[in-house]
């Protein structure tokens, strides 16, 4: 299983990023997927899954009406749309296989969101 994560950046807060995670290793379209994030000092935080299929997705609080999940299954493809970014948004996300956030950061590298001025 390998999932590299990029697309992230410093960017002003209001503004947008669009995160990607190119999967292989395992067959994509069968899994459920999610996006966690990691700041300074805290644990990981969910912030979305989307099933296989695509057709139910779900977010945490703080980012709902703001991010949007998205898959491309042909590509083997996770998406995240990050609108109207916060300071809190802050941090490094990662990719995972399914659904249920690991107790430490993924082996992945991620990639880092800073939002500031």
């Amino acid at each position: 299983v390998q999932l590299v994560e990029s697309g992230g950046g410093l960017v002003q807060p209001g503004g947008s990023l669009r995160l990607s995670c190119a999967a292989s290793g395992f067959a994509f379209s069968s899994y459920p997927m999610s996006w966690v994030r990691q700041t300074p000092g805290k644990g990981l935080e969910w912030v979305s899954f989307i099933i296989s299929g695509g057709g139910i997705t779900k977010y945490a609080d703080s980012v709902k009406g703001r991010f949007t999940i998205s898959r491309d299954d042909a590509k083997k493809t996770l998406y995240l749309q990050m609108n109207s970014l916060k300071p809190e948004d802050t941090a490094v996300y990662y990719c995972i296989r399914g659904v249920v956030v690991p107790d430490s950061p993924p082996r992945g590298q991620g990639t880092q969101v800073t939002v500031s001025s």
